[in-house]
């Protein structure tokens, strides 16, 4: 599928995400940089580059049910605003030289909290602006986006920035977040999801004003039941929260690997988030390339066997040219693995229920993260940051193991997935004809025949369930 066939919107969307995440990653780069000026204190530092998703334990679902109900497209435009004024503050803070690490604990926090609404809203509006069969080269572009972003360019100028001036990165990044706000405002077209009438046991009184409304718990408990009732999704989602935990616990510890195993300076440091960067980008940018030469299920073991060699190869040979090509690698196989799962994600969830199960999904999958940087730290502090990576990568080859025996079950199919059972947010304005995959209808008339991975067309329901 060509690139130019995602279409303006996609590409406004992607422009959008780009420069928010450009300074995003610079601002991320500088944070543990700061820290580390800060404390020494491994724990610390390694709990604070992880604290930000604890907000994903404890906002996810009802972020997930805000996205529902509101145009995901303004929640992005909000949430953006909202982290530029936290980020922003922060600069202003160590511009005066007041900074303490638990301003960074509380900055981290905060900007992890507007990140449940962000993240949840932008993967939900991506199937409603491109066709279900570009789900994956759509999102490797946004894969490929963030991680020459944040790693490939955010990275290194921030390690820049924060050399030259302390204060620069966070401003930098604050005004990354205003500039994307701005970009989104020029996508045209609704991005509120099609509802399904509430029941009438879900439903609060009705009012002289209108009909009755939902309860927003009630709304939370539909998308957990539904993706705990989702026997492949409900396993990809335990096995992938176990994958998380032990890449954090080893990503949380690139700081301190390079500043005192390595012995190198804090400006190399964004060298090494410059080699991550370029695995990432190669990922992102052949994702959809290789889903279509091999399968769905082969990618996904292989790039977690793959990343767990890499990893005991950092602690085996902590050497720095070998250290940053095997995380470079190991970036590779990651982004692989996060735009199949994604794509997987946005292929099986009906569209009213995206943000609510989306949000399921990342309060235990990122509100395990913390645990992996606490737990990173304290292995550092008892047997050394190279015990780091050796227990990392044995537990990522043990996780693919647990991948390969669940894709080999007789009623797990990766390649012919049912489709959602509605359309998205069809992203046009009040009066448009809407594509049942909330695209733009086809020129031949036809309302999106079914593609080889199972996209049905109309109204038909489809089968949840693998």
């Amino acid at each position: 599928m060509s690139a130019a066939r995602l279409g303006s919107r996609f590409w406004t969307l992607f422009s959008a995400t780009t420069i928010s995440n450009l300074g995003d990653g610079i601002g991320r780069v500088a944070l543990p940089l700061l820290a580390a000026t800060l404390t020494r204190d491994p724990v610390l530092v390694g709990s604070l580059v992880s604290f930000s998703f604890v907000p994903w334990l404890l906002f996810a679902l009802l972020s997930g049910a805000l996205v529902d109900r509101m145009d995901r497209r303004k929640a992005m435009i909000g949430a953006n605003l909202i982290r530029a004024v936290i980020v922003g503050a922060l600069g202003l803070v160590v511009l005066t030289g007041s900074a303490a690490v638990w301003m960074l604990y509380i900055a981290a926090f905060l900007l992890g909290a507007a990140e449940t609404l962000y993240d949840s809203a932008a993967r939900a509006m991506l199937p409603a602006v491109i066709d279900r069969d570009q789900l994956e080269t759509g999102n490797g572009r946004m894969e490929a986006s963030e991680v020459v972003s944040q790693e490939f360019v955010g990275a290194p100028l921030g390690s820049v920035l924060f050399v030259l001036v302390a204060a620069g990165p966070f401003l930098a990044n604050s005004a990354g977040f205003l500039i994307a706000a701005l970009l989104l405002f020029a996508l045209p077209g609704s991005y509120r999801a099609t509802r399904e009438p509430a029941a009438p046991d879900e439903a609060g009184p009705a009012s002289a004003d209108g009909p009755a409304k939902r309860s927003l718990r009630r709304e939370i408990g539909e998308g957990l039941r539904w993706l705990w009732g989702h026997r492949l999704l409900r396993a990809l989602m335990l096995l992938t929260g176990l994958v998380t935990v032990a890449l954090e616990a080893s990503m949380a510890m690139v700081v301190l690997l390079v500043v005192d195993e390595l012995n190198l300076s804090e400006a190399i440091f964004g060298l090494f988030a410059l080699a991550m960067g370029v695995g990432g980008l190669v990922a992102g940018l052949t994702a959809g390339a290789v889903t279509r030469l091999l399968p769905r299920a082969a990618v996904l073991v292989s790039s977690l066997a793959v990343t767990g060699l890499s990893l005991l190869a950092v602690g085996l040979i902590p050497v720095p040219l070998w250290a940053a090509v095997m995380l470079a690698v190991s970036a590779l196989s990651i982004v692989l693995f996060n735009v199949i799962t994604m794509s997987l994600r946005q292929a099986l969830i009906p569209a009213h229920l995206f943000g609510r199960v989306q949000g399921a999904w990342r309060t235990v999958v990122w509100g395990l993260m913390p645990f992996g940087g606490l737990l990173g730290g304290v292995i550092a502090a008892m047997a050394g940051l190279r015990t780091v990576y050796l227990v990392s990568g044995i537990a990522q080859l043990v996780i693919a193991a647990a991948f390969w025996l669940l894709v080999r079950r007789p009623d797990v199919d990766l390649e012919n997935l049912a489709p959602p059972e509605e359309s998205d947010a069809t992203g046009l304005d009040d009066g448009e004809a809407v594509h049942p995959l909330g695209t733009d209808s086809h020129e031949d008339g036809s309302d999106g025949a079914a593609s080889n991975d199972g996209a049905a067309s109309g109204g038909r329901a489809a089968e949840r369930r693998p």
